[in-house]
C-alpha cells in the first residue's frame, strides 16, 4: 500500500479518535477501498472491491452503514446525482474545510473536488432563504468534460 495512502488512513484514525468515533478495520478497508479506486464507485461496487482487495465478502446493507459513518465523519463525500462515493480530497490537510463542490466528467467519470469560499456559500444561502427554500445540503455537483478528455476530444478532432 502506498506511503500517502498509509498516511492518509492515520491521520483518518487520528480524526475519528477525536470526535470520540472508532475507525474498525473493515471501516478502514472501505476507505482503503476508496481511496485506491480511481472514480467514484457505488456501494455494490465497493463490495466487490472489497472482496477482491481483501478476500473477504461484506454485505451491501453494511457497506452503506459504514459508508454513512465514513460521510458522518468527513473522509467521504456521497455524489447524489450518481449515487457513488468518493474519498474527501482534504482528509489528511489540517485546514478548515471549504463547502465542496465536485466538478464530474461526464466521458471518464473523473471527480475533482473543490472548496467554495464562504462568503460566497453564505450569499448563495441567503438568496435561497429568500424564496421560502430552506437548503438541506450545500454540496455542488457540476458536469462537464475534464481537460483530459477535452483533450482527447481536440485531438481527434484535428488529425495531423
Amino acid at each position: 500500500m502506498p506511503t500517502d495512502i498509509d498516511q492518509i488512513l492515520k491521520k483518518s484514525q487520528e480524526a475519528c479518535a477525536l470526535t470520540g468515533a472508532k475507525l474498525t478495520s473493515k471501516r478502514k478497508n472501505v476507505l482503503t477501498v476508496l481511496l485506491t479506486a480511481s472514480t467514484p464507485l457505488s456501494a455494490y461496487e465497493v463490495v466487490e472491491k472489497y472482496k477482491n482487495q481483501f478476500n473477504e465478502a461484506l454485505p451491501v446493507m453494511s457497506v452503506y452503514r459504514m459508508l454513512d459513518f465514513l460521510i458522518q465523519e468527513k473522509l467521504v463525500h456521497k455524489l447524489e446525482t450518481a449515487g457513488q462515493y468518493v474519498t474527501c480530497a482534504h482528509i489528511a490537510c489540517d485546514h478548515q474545510h471549504e463547502s465542496p463542490q465536485f466538478l464530474i466528467c461526464d466521458r471518464c467519470h473523473a471527480v475533482k473536488e473543490i472548496g467554495i469560499k464562504k462568503q460566497i456559500m453564505a450569499e448563495l444561502e441567503h438568496s435561497i432563504q429568500s424564496t421560502g427554500f430552506t437548503l438541506m445540503h450545500n454540496q455542488l455537483e457540476l458536469h462537464g468534460l475534464c481537460e483530459r478528455c477535452q483533450n482527447k476530444t481536440e485531438s481527434s478532432a484535428n488529425p495531423v
